[in-house]
């Protein structure tokens, strides 16, 4: 199978949604807002396009990897980072490397982009294979103090994160509160316009 990984353009956008949608549908809650995600990623003001990858195979879109930039709030001030999210394969193409294909191209563009560090919220078993450790490796928590597994950072240059100690800030923008009534109204609506699937509880949904 020949995999090709190029830059997104604009006629890209719904099927990606759709690809996500597939990806996330039932994973971590009945049914999913990934896909809500991604369609309100396009319009962010830090949305960075130029790293932003997808994966395709005879014209079908396969995958993709988002990047937004977000902040590390430092005694010194704010240090710019980037974040990615989601990063997704659909269902029929995964265990393929396909995820990993597009995680090493996009962050080797964020490197010669002069980007410095990459934060993440991400499955702790999968990253670290990639060079992501925790983010108290580097002085770095969330922005109430805490820390856990799943947070995790890159360095794209030498001491970029360990040197600028502080709290992670992501665009407000894109925060996906499930347990708000007014935001699952929205979900519920956007959804409408994407080919119908089932929600299941499933075991192993922590949302």
């Amino acid at each position: 199978m020949d995999i090709t990984i190029r830059k997104i353009n604009i006629e890209d956008h719904y099927n990606i949604e759709c690809m996500t949608k597939r990806a996330f549908w039932n994973l971590n809650m009945p049914g999913c807002d990934e896909h809500y995600l991604v369609h309100r990623i396009w319009n962010e003001p830090d949305y960075v396009s130029s790293i932003s990858l997808l994966a395709e195979t005879e014209e079908i879109i396969v995958g993709v990897i988002l990047y937004t930039k977000c902040k590390v709030v430092t005694e010194r001030g704010e240090f710019p980072v980037l974040t990615f999210g989601p990063l997704c394969v659909d269902p029929e193409y995964q265990n393929k490397g396909i995820g990993g294909k597009l995680l090493v191209e996009s962050m080797e563009l964020a490197r010669q982009n002069n980007y410095k560090g990459i934060l993440i919220c991400g499955v702790p078993t999968y990253y670290p294979k990639f060079g992501f450790k925790t983010a108290d490796t580097f002085g770095i928590t969330m922005p109430d103090g805490s820390n856990f597994d799943a947070f995790m950072g890159y360095e794209l240059q030498e001491n970029a994160l360990s040197e600028n100690k502080g709290k992670f800030y992501e665009p407000e923008s894109l925060d996906c509160d499930i347990h708000d009534e007014e935001y699952m109204r929205r979900l519920e609506e956007f959804d409408k316009n994407y080919p119908y699937m089932e929600k299941k509880v499933l075991p192993g949904q922590w949302r």
